[in-house]
């Protein structure tokens, strides 16, 4: 019985330690801003299961802008709330969404132009559902559709 108590505390210390590292973060090849700021909204993305990938619709619950700042190893240092639309729980979960994906790839020397760390707008936009979607993940589409087009003068 002893042994057994013994073998069963071993695998819960095993599991349980299993269940609090975060998977390493892949490396992403980012020559851009742009392009490091997709590789960390895809590791959100993927670490959240309350994100949808279906066309955006007419019209957005919330929008919540955060401003992430990661450290040269990936770590987030600071994660703050940029802008948001009166839904203080949906901003909240924007902010955890980017917690529990932490920590992300180290961004490369030349993003860090010779700073300790470097900082970014992501913005998450959730439907009525509270489900949401990264705009660096949102194709080109939406830009060109969000941007106003002169009047026509006929």
């Amino acid at each position: 019985m002893h042994k057994k108590k013994i073998a069963l505390a071993a695998i819960a210390v095993g599991l349980g330690g299993c269940a609090l590292a975060p998977p390493a973060p892949l490396p992403i090849a980012a020559e851009s801003l742009d392009d490091y700021k997709r590789g960390v909204a895809k590791r959100i993305a993927a670490a959240n299961a309350q994100t949808y990938s279906a066309p955006l619709p007419a019209v957005m619950k919330s929008i919540v802008v955060l401003e992430i700042t990661v450290d040269g190893l990936g770590a987030p240092l600071a994660v703050s709330v940029f802008r948001t639309n009166g839904y203080p729980a949906l901003a909240q979960r924007a902010q955890q969404s980017v917690a529990k994906a932490a920590p992300f790839a180290a961004p490369g020397p030349a993003l860090l132009q010779g700073a300790g760390s470097v900082s970014f707008l992501e913005t998450f936009l959730f439907r009525d559902d509270d489900f949401f979607q990264l705009r660096s993940l949102v194709g080109d589409a939406w830009k060109s559709s969000t941007t106003s087009r002169p009047a026509s003068t006929d």
